[in-house]
């Protein structure tokens, strides 16, 4: 364990992209739904759809919360439609796992996705044991990352004091908000996102392209 790690006892992940590779490209299909939603919902060509999904994720957050502001669409019918997506891209990560269950201390997920979807990935994945709690979209009362109540709210729920606290996701503008209320912070550089600002933010601390690995590193695991 790196000694600068050693006071951390609740370690928080990101979902989608960090806690299996963007290579699997598991949201292409859930993008593909969101898009397909839209176009159905105000009568519009894909293309014109898919731009406006596009608009919402980088002003709103996630898709969801600028559907919800602008069209008053229902939460729950969104989600069970965009999530109703095959998983057989996601493989089981047994090292994956084993490394989290040796981190001291919690072990939570923090994702913008809801609890059904999560609890599929995380057990398509073999992590469906790995982690205390998931703390999702609706337990952040619909307000997304990188909004700071989400993380608020994540802290108080689970009564976790981020200045012994680690999180690690693959958008980089995630990690500003945890880093300013004391978290360390982790990017999963693997591609998901375009984000050439993010490169030397002071808001990162560490960055990998690989979680598996780069948990081997810190653990002194040999994979």
């Amino acid at each position: 364990m790196r000694s600068e790690l050693a006071h951390i006892d609740a370690w928080v992940f990101d979902m989608d992209n960090t806690l299996y590779p963007a290579s699997a490209n598991l949201f292409a299909p859930v993008e593909a739904r969101m898009t397909d939603y839209i176009a159905r919902l105000l009568d519009l060509p894909f293309d014109q759809a898919s731009a406006l999904r596009r608009g919402w994720f980088l002003s709103h957050g996630t898709t969801l919360a600028g559907l919800m502001a602008d069209h008053g669409v229902d939460p729950h019918e969104f989600m069970a439609y965009v999530h109703d997506v095959e998983m057989d891209v996601l493989e089981e990560n047994a090292p994956l796992a084993a490394l989290i269950a040796k981190l001291p201390g919690r072990k939570l997920v923090f994702t913008n996705g809801d609890l059904p979807y999560a609890e599929r990935v995380l057990d398509k994945l073999g992590l469906g044991a790995s982690f205390e709690a998931v703390h999702d979209i609706h337990a952040m009362a619909l307000s997304p990352k990188p909004a700071a109540s989400a993380y608020d709210g994540l802290c108080a729920t689970y009564a976790i004091d981020p200045a012994r606290s680690f999180f690690a996701d693959d958008m980089a503008r995630n990690l500003a908000p945890a880093k300013a209320i004391g978290m360390a912070t982790l990017w999963i550089d693997n591609g998901s996102e375009h984000q050439p600002h993010a490169h030397g933010a002071d808001y990162i601390d560490y960055a990998t392209a690989d979680l598996t690995g780069w948990l081997a590193e810190l653990l002194g695991e040999t994979l």
